[in-house]
């Protein structure tokens, strides 16, 4: 780091008699105050980059770019650590000692070695306990308030992953048999809906055990193994949602109403099975539907909260 870098992060950081004159309130957050000081040292870590800007004017720009980013987190902090308090959720000693040696054990480390990764870092063994208490409450509130509302199906998880399949290169292909419940060229509206309404009390009475008997009393049966394309794109739809074992409602075709028992699906060879795969793409699916539904909690949370910014 420069001499000019140094300097810099000095003057913004000074703890100095005159420093503490200009300490004043940025933010109250529910009549609760976030001080400049509170900023300042949260703003440290980044304080490099904002210097290595070659004008003085770009680094103010930085600098209050930053502070206003970081203003927003300690909000939603603040925030959080209200309702914790209102709902009677807690972070013990106890906790952030076992979260530490989870870590250290996660990362093969001696306790010695932990130690110097904190130091190497700008970390004292309390601010580092502090920092990590505010992440266990993070993280206990979002896991009650917000996990009850992510969802992710086996129906998204494969859709997933066929669709890494296809971004890789590999053709997704369907096990199919089918029955046809026949409309005639020039029908009229009436009888296509009558048509229609035939098509669904035949689906109402199809299963998986009985679907292939049935196809050969009625206008379908095996079609065997199709690749995509090889249906027109309206009667593919239906069965891309599908999985192993399911049957389609009625889908409308050239020649009348179709419906479809898929009874298998695979993708290319050369591809991971989606056995291999699906635990590692429901992990990434759950945690980007967390982080969409933080966001939208600590939205509705700001919304009813009184925020004010002084900054």
């Amino acid at each position: 780091m420069t001499r000019l870098v140094v300097a810099f992060i000095f003057l913004l950081t000074a703890n100095s008699a005159s420093a503490d004159v200009v300490e004043r309130v940025v933010a109250t957050v529910n009549n609760e105050a976030i001080f400049l000081s509170d900023l300042r040292k949260r703003a440290v870590p980044f304080l490099p980059q904002v210097a290595e800007a070659s004008t003085e004017t770009e680094r103010m720009s930085r600098l209050k770019e930053l502070y206003d980013e970081l203003l927003n987190y300690l909000v939603d902090e603040q925030l959080i650590r209200q309702l914790a308090s209102s709902s009677g959720i807690r972070v013990t000693d106890a906790d952030v000692d076992n979260a530490i040696e989870n870590l250290r054990l996660q990362n093969n480390m001696t306790e010695q070695e932990f130690q110097q990764a904190l130091d190497g870092q700008g970390f004292t063994q309390g601010q580092y306990r502090k920092d990590l208490k505010r992440q266990l409450i993070r993280l206990k509130v979002m896991n009650e308030r917000v996990r009850s509302r992510v969802n992710v199906t086996e129906e998204e998880v494969r859709a997933r992953y066929e669709q890494r399949a296809r971004e890789g290169g590999s053709e997704l292909r369907f096990q199919v048999s089918h029955v046809v419940v026949p409309v005639g060229e020039g029908a009229s509206a009436i009888q296509v809906a009558a048509k229609r309404q035939e098509a669904e009390t035949l689906r109402a009475s199809l299963t998986p055990e009985n679907f292939n008997a049935r196809a050969t009393q009625l206008n379908g049966g095996d079609l065997g193994w199709l690749s995509q394309g090889d249906l027109p794109e309206e009667l593919e739809r239906a069965l891309l949602p599908l999985n192993a074992g399911e049957i389609s409602e009625p889908v409308r075709g050239s020649s009348g109403f179709h419906i479809f028992f898929l009874q298998d699906r695979q993708v290319g060879a050369g591809f991971p099975s989606y056995e291999e795969m699906k635990q590692e793409l429901y992990r990434e699916m759950l945690d980007a539907a967390m982080i969409r539904q933080e966001k939208i909690f600590l939205d509705e949370m700001r919304r009813k909260a009184v925020i004010n910014r002084m900054l």
